[in-house]
């Protein structure tokens, strides 16, 4: 058990550490910045959508099949999302802010982020109870997403008024949520039995909203051409691809 909470804790620091991502931001021009988000955003999309279906939902399954419980968990997690999005005013965004693409107060964006890190955290940490290359795949896929958002995040506050300290240092804060989650969940995973068989459906709910619902609208904002819709499709299917190859540590 000790080396469980070991690979969970190093896992959420990894997480939480992402949030420094954002600076790198402004060594970029927008324009740039705004393809490679575009590209990640694929990524992720596909990285996401194949942890859920790939990973978790088998995992899930695995004990006592797929019924009507756990597809009620995996609509729990993605009603979950949708309230920490909507009633939050919390949104996953990937694309920096300016005059064309602006985001809600910044305060109530670090709420909503510093929510969403938690419930990746209580992921994570559930995910590791459930199996050691199951944790990993789930940190791969949280990692995935984390490095387009966080960018964004990092956008949201400069755009609301906060110098880069202050951003670097309330986005990393509110990245520590994480570890917390990871805490909860190691806690209550070994005193409550059936604590796991329902975070993880749980947990690909949460994945397959961020994916459908937060990451492949932003791809549609983007202008139609051939090329650029190709490149989108390749990176979304090397998400998966990605994801599919960890099956082999299991």
């Amino acid at each position: 058990m000790t080396v469980v909470w070991l690979y969970s804790l190093v896992s959420v620091i990894l997480v939480s550490l992402i949030s420094l991502v954002g600076v790198l931001a402004f060594s970029l021009k927008e324009e740039n910045l705004k393809k490679i988000l575009l590209y990640l955003v694929s990524f992720s999309a596909g990285g996401l959508f194949g942890h859920a279906f790939i990973h978790m939902i088998p995992e899930a399954v695995g004990e006592n099949g797929f019924g009507l419980q756990v597809s009620l968990y995996i609509l729990i997690g993605i009603i979950t999302s949708f309230i920490v999005e909507k009633f939050l005013q919390w949104r996953h965004c990937h694309i920096p802010t300016s005059e064309e693409h602006p985001h809600s107060f910044a305060y109530m964006n670090l709420f909503g982020d510093a929510v969403h890190n938690f419930i990746d955290g209580l992921i994570i940490g559930g995910s590791y109870l459930a199996s050691i290359p199951l944790g990993m795949a789930t940190t791969l896929a949280v990692v995935f997403h984390e490095i387009p958002q966080e960018i964004g995040d990092f956008g949201v506050l400069i755009y609301g008024g906060f110098n880069k300290s202050r951003a670097i240092f309330f986005n990393f804060s509110t990245a520590l949520t994480a570890i917390f989650g990871a805490l909860v969940a190691l806690s209550l995973g070994f005193l409550i039995q059936d604590f796991i068989p329902f975070l993880i459906p749980f947990a690909a709910g949460n994945f397959i909203y961020i994916a459908g619902s937060d990451l492949i609208p932003e791809l549609r904002k983007e202008e139609p051409g051939f090329l650029k819709s190709a490149l989108q499709l390749a990176a979304f299917v090397l998400g998966v691809l990605m994801l599919f190859s960890l099956v082999f540590l299991e």
